[in-house]
């Protein structure tokens, strides 16, 4: 994506539609589940209202000066999103010291550029992570096994808990630009 909006395409992420787990099964599983389910369910609804939240949006400039950066809601909200999925499950549970998705020209790592991002891409790899978290959770052991970060320890069952917390954040923030770039509201 270039950051000259007049003359990129426009060009719609390809996301996964809210809902992709059924809500009525999910709905029903969350009363009836064991916690490693229910936990999972509601980490899931967040991802999927991420997806909604960012559902059909362009990567082409807004119709009001300064309203640019709204359009790229999905560049701005999968980046961190998907880090954040890497950095506690891959790195903090699975002990694998992975880097950042986004590198320099050089292959030092970079922190993501919305400018310049591509939201198919940022989307493609946040997808990839959840399915990878998704396979890591499912085959713990327990809620009780350890990941560690440095000195710090944590359970698998505070990780899922603080990554419910940091998604109803991030979708607070979509839910606010994207009713103020369209007045799409919901979820």
């Amino acid at each position: 994506m270039t950051d000259d909006q007049t003359t990129a395409a426009p060009r719609t992420a390809t996301l996964p539609t809210a809902g992709s787990r059924t809500a009525s099964s999910r709905t029903t599983t969350l009363r009836t589940a064991d916690e490693r389910a229910t936990l999972a369910s509601f980490l899931d609804h967040q991802r999927d209202t991420l997806a909604m939240k960012c559902a059909g949006l362009t990567a082409v400039a807004a119709p009001h000066p300064g309203a640019g950066a709204f359009r790229a809601l999905p560049a701005r909200a999968g980046p961190p999103l998907a880090e954040v999925e890497r950095s506690w499950f891959r790195n903090v549970l699975d002990g694998e010291g992975r880097r950042g998705f986004w590198k320099h020209p050089d292959g030092t790592f970079a922190e993501f550029d919305v400018e310049t991002a591509d939201p198919e891409e940022a989307f493609a790899v946040w997808r990839r992570e959840c399915d990878h978290t998704r396979e890591l959770v499912a085959a713990a052991p327990s809620l009780d096994v350890l990941g560690h970060h440095g000195e710090e320890v944590f359970s698998l069952r505070w990780i899922l808990t603080h990554m419910i917390e940091e998604y109803a954040r991030h979708n607070g923030h979509a839910d606010l630009l994207r009713e103020h770039l369209d007045g799409t509201t919901g979820e």
